[in-house]
């Protein structure tokens, strides 16, 4: 059967999810997978009244949930933290600022997502309590400011930012364990791993922790020139959960490079830019095709990103497209027919 399509949240905590709810409905989604931010989804709120509020919800406007997200929070773990940090993270998580004291708090709020997550679709209509699910967000990086640097850096400078991922994250991915919810990285420039080596190197950091997967998204990794369609074929098992997130490359004016130039997003100037899904340069077909080889059956969840379209114009097509483009994969082989024992 063609997976259901869903949308990401992230991108729309501006909108009430009373409002954001109907709006989804209408643009085509059958479900949503909600942000840890906004009024979208609180970890802190969350007790046997709020989940079945939420539900319901959900319910009253033909909506479902297959996973939650808490990406700005994963990003501090392991960040070296600034000022910016502020902007995305509740004071109870910032605290004084202290750079370490953030980072513990964010790894007790991981936890305590996974233990709400666990609340949450343990109440879910039809569910199967107790059953597996996906939390997907960043865990920041220790390492990432040494990616292209001079002074030149060490091989073993990098090891030590994987083993402070290691240490960090090895006892947020046992408390995931704990309540059998799996936890999916979003591998993306500035997290621990942003393509297919750092993905595999920071496996191998967790001692291949069965909670370790992957939250993919293409669009993180064509314009750096990563095999996008490798990448599932490499980690299949270990994909947990999909963004159907478009973006296109080579249509700047050669003065802004793949680092960005620090430019802003829509700057006509930059390498690359997010686009809306199908806009962009992403092969999609492709992607479902392989993802059809390694057994995904889980939804297609658009994080719709496009500084320079309408965003509910973008989302609408958006979800028009996924569903036009997904298929279910074949249970016959079509040659098979041929033999005189199969007519």
């Amino acid at each position: 059967m063609p997976r259901p399509v869903t949308l990401f949240t992230g991108q729309w905590a501006d909108l009430p999810l009373e409002k954001l709810a109907p709006l989804a409905k209408d643009m085509g989604y059958d479900g949503l997978e909600l942000a840890c931010w906004g009024d979208h989804f609180d970890v802190d709120a969350v007790n046997a009244k709020y989940v079945k509020e939420k539900w319901e919800l959900l319910a009253d406007h033909g909506l479902t949930c297959f996973s939650i997200s808490n990406h700005l929070v994963g990003q501090a773990v392991c960040d070296n933290i600034d000022a910016r940090h502020q902007a995305i993270l509740s004071p109870a998580v910032w605290g004084d600022g202290a750079p370490e004291g953030v980072r513990k708090r964010a790894a007790k709020q991981m936890i305590k997502t996974a233990k709400a997550g666990r609340k949450f679709f343990d109440a879910k209509p039809g569910g199967e309590k107790g059953a597996a699910f996906t939390v997907n967000g960043f865990t920041g990086s220790s390492i990432w400011h040494s990616i292209y640097a001079f002074p030149p850096t060490s091989e073993e400078f990098w090891q030590a930012g994987f083993a402070d991922f290691a240490k960090r994250f090895g006892p947020i991915l046992d408390g995931f364990d704990k309540v059998n919810a799996n936890f999916g990285l979003e591998v993306h420039p500035t997290e621990i791993a942003f393509d297919i080596a750092s993905a595999h190197t920071a496996l191998k950091a967790v001692k291949h922790h069965q909670r370790f997967g992957f939250n993919y998204d293409p669009s993180h990794l064509g314009y750096q020139g990563v095999d996008y369609v490798k990448f599932i074929r490499e980690f299949g098992s270990r994909i947990f959960h999909v963004h159907m997130k478009d973006v296109w490359w080579g249509h700047g004016d050669g003065t802004v490079g793949v680092f960005g130039g620090h430019t802003n997003f829509g700057d006509a100037r930059r390498f690359w830019d997010f686009r809306s899904v199908g806009r962009g340069d992403i092969e999609f077909e492709d992607i479902i095709v392989a993802l059809n080889d390694v057994g995904y059956n889980g939804p297609l969840s658009v994080e719709w990103e496009d500084i320079r379209m309408d965003r509910v114009q973008g989302a609408t097509e958006s979800a028009a497209f996924c569903h036009q483009i997904d298929f279910g994969a074949s249970d016959v082989a079509f040659d098979a027919a041929f033999d005189k024992e199969n007519q």
